[in-house]
Formats: structure tokens, C-alpha cells, sequence
């Protein structure tokens, strides 16, 4: 059993997109999408810089964006795979690929979460850090002290947290026992309460959005569970702009699956190396460019052979 997965934000680099604009199609392909969302993709995922790829009005459509164009490249080889997921904004690719959102339907809703979220996050100054081999319960007990909240609990000892300055600051400085604090660099504390701006914002065009039932297991963030309907993930995925990511659960869920190995779409690299320490011994292909695809097919082809 294979499964497919999609990133959030945090995996673009600097020109990621540029090996794929070589591919046929894929330009008018990419510019598309980009109109649906009110962004220049095609500039971002080819010469603008770090600092600009990490706004998150820019990150956001980008990231589902190569996702969609991975799909794309993946073809009807995309269906080999017994279930999907996403981390975060990738949800929302996740959700093309499960047949609940079209490709533009998804771009324009990942565009108005990007704007929603940016505004809200210029609220207050807040960040996020992640912490590092923490016990969860201790770790729960230090941010209730300082008034922090927990955003993703991302599995194999890596929770990410978030909240006012201050307090990310206090907690590296006084950390859970063995635990280690790396603070990130992002807009804002996505995932808590101080989301709650960009929740009916959100919701408002997730209203106008169309749904469909997914056609393959679609795992949520909220808790690990199977989406039952297009409706429920709309309101899943308006709820995930202020609550924890439970990608935790999430592989929980893959491994009671009997999942027996993870592809992960462009641009990959984060969510296969939660799976290492997560899914040990799983076989796992992330997608950063086309050459990676022969790699994911041949994983993909396994699974339906099995």
C-alpha cells in the first residue's frame, strides 16, 4: 500500500520550479494556475529569491502548485496509490489528487487562505520554533506557562509551536529537559488562536468553492481520520487554519493502513524525513524534479503489484 503525500510550507528553495518549466506544457500549465490564484508563479518558482518564496502569499500557492504539476507529470500513475494526505497547506493539493477540488479551484482557494492568514499574522508579531525531543507532556506544561500554543505535532520527537516573540525566546532559553529549540522562519503562529481572523474570511470562499467525494482514502490533518465527503473537507480544511496539525496522526493512520511506502510531491523533502523517524523502515521518494518520477513510479507500481 502506497501513499501519497503532500508537503507544506517551508520546502521551496530558490528556482525549484525551473527543471519542471523544461517539461512540455508546462509553463502555460504553471501560468494558469497562477492567474487562479492571483500570483506570478511562474517568476516565483524560477528566479525570485528565498526571503520572497517564504511570504506567505507567495509560499502558499507555490507549494500546491508544484504538487498539482507533480500530479500532473505523475499522470494516471497518481491513482496507483491507495490513499493521500497533506501537511498543512498541502491539503489542499492532497485534496486534487483524492478528486475533491479541481486543480483551479484549489489554487483559487489556496490563494485567498494565503491572503487570509498574511493579514491575520500582521495582527500581532508572533513566530514559531520547532522543539526537539521533548517529553509532550512536559513540553504542553512549559507552553501553558508561557502562554504558547502547540501547531504541528509532527511525529518522531518534533513538535512545532508558536506565539508571541517573548515567549519563543524564553523557551529557548529555558527548554523541556533534553529537548531542543529551533526557532523557524514564518510570518506568523499559523495553526493557533491567533488564526481566528482568517477562519471566517476563509470560510467565506471555501462557501463558493465545489467539492466532490474523494475517490481514494483522504487522510485529515484534524486527527488522522478518512474524509467522508467533499463538504467535510472544506470544513476541515477552513478549521486546520487554527488548529494543530496532527501529522502525527496522520502517519499513525498509514501505518494501521499497512502502508508499505510514501511518495512525496515537489517540493519534497520535509514530510519523507518525519517518515524515517515515523515510518521506520517504509521506503519512501520525494519529488524535487522530473528525475525523480522514474524513482516514484517504480515505488508506486510495487504497491499495486503487492
Amino acid at each position: 500500500m502506497i501513499v501519497i503525500v503532500a508537503p507544506g510550507q517551508g520546502s521551496q528553495k530558490p528556482g525549484f520550479l525551473a527543471p519542471w518549466l523544461e517539461l512540455p506544457g508546462v509553463h502555460e500549465r504553471l501560468r494558469a494556475l497562477g492567474d487562479a490564484a492571483g500570483v506570478d508563479l511562474v517568476e516565483h518558482g524560477t528566479v525570485s529569491d528565498a526571503d520572497t518564496i517564504r511570504d506567505t502569499l507567495v509560499a502558499q500557492p507555490l507549494i500546491v502548485a508544484a504538487g498539482i504539476l507533480t500530479l500532473d507529470a505523475l499522470g494516471d500513475r497518481a491513482r496507483l496509490a491507495s490513499g493521500v494526505a497533506g501537511h498543512s497547506v498541502g491539503e489542499i493539493t492532497a485534496a486534487v489528487a483524492a478528486g475533491v477540488l479541481t486543480a483551479e479551484d484549489a489554487m483559487a482557494l489556496v490563494g485567498e487562505r494565503a491572503r487570509a492568514m498574511a493579514d491575520a499574522a500582521a495582527q500581532t508579531p508572533t513566530g514559531m520554533a520547532a522543539v526537539l525531543g521533548a517529553d509532550e507532556a512536559a513540553l504542553e506544561a512549559r507552553l501553558a506557562e508561557l502562554g504558547l500554543q502547540p501547531a504541528n505535532y509532527n511525529g518522531g520527537g518534533q513538535i512545532v509551536v508558536a506565539g508571541a516573540l517573548d515567549a519563543l525566546a524564553a523557551l529557548a532559553e529555558v527548554p523541556p529537559e533534553r529537548a531542543r529549540v529551533i526557532p523557524l522562519q514564518t510570518a506568523g503562529a499559523f495553526h493557533t488562536d491567533y488564526m481566528a481572523p482568517a477562519v471566517e474570511r476563509f470560510r467565506a470562499r471555501a462557501a463558493e468553492t465545489a467539492a466532490a467525494d474523494p475517490t481514494t482514502t483522504l487522510w485529515t490533518n484534524r486527527d488522522g481520520s478518512a474524509v467522508a465527503s467533499g463538504p467535510a473537507f472544506l470544513d476541515l480544511v477552513v478549521g486546520q487554519v487554527s488548529s494543530p496539525v496532527r501529522w502525527d496522526r496522520c502517519m499513525e493512520a498509514f501505518a494501521a493502513a499497512g502502508v508499505t511506502g510514501i511518495v512525496e510531491l515537489a517540493p519534497a523533502g520535509a514530510l519523507t524525513g518525519l517518515a524515517k523517524r515515523g515510518l521506520r523502515g517504509v521506503p519512501s521518494v520525494g519529488i524535487t524534479t522530473p528525475e525523480d518520477l522514474e524513482a516514484a513510479v517504480a515505488l508506486l507500481e510495487s504497491g499495486a503489484a503487492a
